[in-house]
């Protein structure tokens, strides 16, 4: 368990190292994660080992364990929210509206761009 979790650290400090040195405008921690499943990928490949069977591996039960732990996470944006409610009550409706515009927004946009790559798959896809 302490390999596992030394390896998804490790991923995670060389993901943080890759975006600050290359000034790369994603965060560490997702580099952290491709290279962690192309590390993944590859030892599959490497050793035939079912790619399936992750989640049985070490590195599968300590990532079930923190994603359990996950929701400890929100607790200080929680507190932050609580310490600030008089700025969110004097723009509770700005936050609000933004908010729901942001999430229509995004989904109309989503909607198109699935449409849009649909068309684009079935063109290729036609005889």
């Amino acid at each position: 368990m302490i390999r596992a979790l030394a390896l998804l650290l490790v991923c995670q400090l060389v993901g943080e190292i890759v975006a600050r040195m290359a000034a790369l405008p994603v965060p560490g921690p997702v580099i952290g994660l491709a290279l962690l499943a192309f590390g993944a990928i590859l030892h599959a490949r490497v050793t035939g080992a079912d790619a399936s069977a992750i989640e049985t591996a070490d590195v599968g039960r300590v990532a079930t364990a923190l994603l359990g732990s996950l929701g400890l996470l929100f607790v200080p944006a929680g507190v932050g929210v609580v310490q600030q409610l008089p700025v969110v009550g004097a723009y509770g409706l700005a936050l609000f509206s933004a908010l729901v515009g942001s999430t229509v927004l995004t989904l109309i946009v989503t909607v198109y761009v699935f449409l849009a790559v649909k068309r684009l798959t079935s063109r290729r896809n036609a005889p």
